[in-house]
């Protein structure tokens, strides 16, 4: 063992008893989870007592979880009163006075507005008791993680600031920023790169101080595929990483950030021609970087397994060696919902401690009274849509994402990600929405003076992935039309943007479908449904990556046996970003 690892090991200590009575406890509220809950309501409803959002709905009042249910079902456009109010200063719209506000969390909305999410004091302290239980229980698992580093990729909290001064930006930067300054030192990137705009260099950056450690054991993110691209980006710059570690020089330092440059001098000045050469052989042997040979004792991977993320995991094991991964659990800017107890599942124990938690059953979601249960009334394989209510403000809130039930420990369901919901994609953490969908086709469409018609944007897998615009071949498509509907994505949807710059999502396609196709398939539809003419709905969106391959078998069986429609060809127009 090193020295550091033995200072680390014995200052350590402390804080790890201290992870470990935090789980014991997390999973003792398990046994109960309508008594926690009903602690959990008090406590929320005590934190926000007072503010406007509060008596508009009536909160004071709450005594039990069953009463929640007369207060309504909200999206986020509900509270964007309340929010507005908050960026400017008025903590009292939505927060109570000992509610303390820190940042807001800016995400991708339902409409082209950006979602501000506020996060608060109780709120962070929770959502990082999950992470430390998560930690924790991590590290029993593998005890080796604590004699080497740690790879964590983080954004910044503070990329600029509201009306009222508040930071707004990624919670996850906050969660660094708030880390233990013992465990701290265990990351071999330090927080302060999340400082870095350019995602190009950012991502550099990131390689150069974690190739430099030949001692990683966890490499942790959300999504599989950000550590994909990390992998691809070694080895597209392996010959400059290699030559910077070797001089003690860094690509791009002159466009760093002056307070990141400042900071990361001391790390990457210093000439490692040791590691160098070790890289060097490994390149030469194996023609690349990947992360299974430059990090030989990496013990375990933490990211999304749940939904559309598990499709990345083979190729994630091809890269990093068939490791243990545990799922990074189910998680947003709004809130923590599991912590995974577990390898290789994706599913998670509901965290009745920090949220109160409520349930459509998804067959009733679109209807007009629908059914909403508490956590210990849900049924192993069933499927269902969240609502939370947090102590951020928002009330029984529909994060659109669907979970299914595995089973339970106690009362409280373990839970695993299916997808967002129907007029939700989501790939890579881009939450497009069918209405930027409408709204950025509408815009390409009139700026080119093109009639498109009838159309659906659906996800399709690649390397990378991406989506497709899907069109009848009636429709006059240039080969601008993707280009330019791309690029209204971009800009209503600031997490689309970042995937696309980062790589992580290829350009948007054309896929051209013989006419008559959508008539077919929406009589399909009605047919399996059982839906009449009036109660369709097209879906201009899909989240489904199985959709281009059944609208291409609605073509397939149009031009089989339908003799009004003409055969042409059939296929995807290939687009250059």
């Amino acid at each position: 063992m090193s020295l550091q690892g033995s200072l680390r090991n014995a200052v350590g200590s402390v804080p790890r008893k201290i992870a470990r009575d935090a789980a014991d406890r997390y999973l003792a509220n398990a046994v109960d989870s309508q008594l926690a809950q009903q602690r959990t309501l008090r406590r929320v409803v005590a934190l926000n007592a007072g503010s406007d959002l509060s008596r508009d709905l009536r909160l004071d009042e709450l005594r039990t979880v069953d009463e929640l249910k007369s207060r309504p079902v909200s999206s986020f456009d509900a509270f964007q009163p309340y929010v507005r109010r908050v960026l400017q200063g008025e903590l009292g719209a939505m927060l109570g006075p000992k509610n303390q506000l820190l940042m807001f969390s800016q995400s991708s909305g339902t409409t082209a507005d950006s979602k501000f999410i506020p996060v608060t004091k109780p709120f962070i302290t929770d959502y990082r008791a999950g992470w430390q239980i998560w930690g924790i229980r991590a590290l029993d698992s593998y005890p080796a993680i604590s004699l080497g580093s740690i790879l964590q990729l983080s954004s910044d909290h503070d990329r600029f600031r509201s009306e009222g001064g508040i930071p707004c930006g990624n919670i996850s930067g906050l969660v660094a920023k708030l880390q233990n300054p013992l465990v701290r030192t265990m990351y071999c990137v330090p927080r302060i790169v999340a400082k870095i705009r350019d995602p190009e260099l950012k991502t550099y950056v990131t390689l150069r101080l974690a190739l430099a450690d030949s001692n990683v054991r966890l490499v942790a993110t959300a999504n599989p595929s950000t550590l994909i691209q990390l992998a691809k980006a070694a080895d597209r710059n392996a010959e400059r990483l290699i030559r910077d570690i070797y001089d003690g020089t860094c690509w791009g330092a002159a466009a760093l950030p002056s307070a990141v440059g400042r900071r990361l001098a001391w790390r990457m000045s210093r000439p490692d021609t040791a590691r160098a050469r070790k890289l060097e052989a490994i390149f030469r042997a194996t023609d690349g970087l990947a992360p299974k040979y430059i990090w030989p004792q990496l013990q375990l991977v933490g990211v999304w397994t749940g939904g559309c993320a598990g499709m990345y995991l083979p190729e994630l094991r091809e890269l990093y060696g068939p490791l243990p991964i545990r799922d990074h659990g189910l998680h947003a800017s709004e809130g923590r919902m599991t912590i995974p107890l577990d390898d290789n599942r994706s599913d998670g124990l509901l965290d009745v401690g920090s949220h109160v938690f409520e349930f459509i059953p998804e067959r009733e979601y679109e209807s007009e009274q629908p059914t909403t249960l508490q956590p210990h009334e849900l049924e192993v394989g069933q499927d269902y849509y969240i609502l939370l209510t947090t102590a951020s403000g928002l009330t029984r809130y529909d994060i659109c994402d669907v979970v299914r039930c595995t089973g339970f420990l106690g009362t409280t369901p373990l839970l695993e990600f299916r997808h967002k919901g129907a007029h939700i994609s989501n790939i890579t953490g881009e939450k497009l929405t069918e209405s930027q969908a409408v709204e950025a086709v509408g815009h390409a469409s009139r700026r080119l003076g093109i009639d498109v018609g009838q159309f659906s944007i659906a996800p399709a897998w690649g390397d990378p992935p991406g989506y497709r615009l899907v069109l009848e071949g009636g429709t006059a498509v240039e080969k601008t039309l993707p280009i330019a509907v791309d690029t209204a994505l971009q800009r209503l949807n600031t997490e689309y943007r970042d995937k696309r710059q980062s790589g992580r999502l290829t350009t948007l396609q054309a896929e051209t479908l013989p006419p008559g196709t959508w008539r077919r398939f929406a009589r399909r539809r009605q047919d399996d449904t059982g839906a009449s003419v009036e109660q369709y709905k097209h879906p201009f969106l899909s989240p489904d990556f199985r959709f281009i391959e059944r609208i291409r078998a609605s073509a397939a069986g149009a031009l089989a046996i339908d003799p009004e429609f003409p055969r042409p060809h059939v296929g995807p127009a290939e687009v250059s970003a």
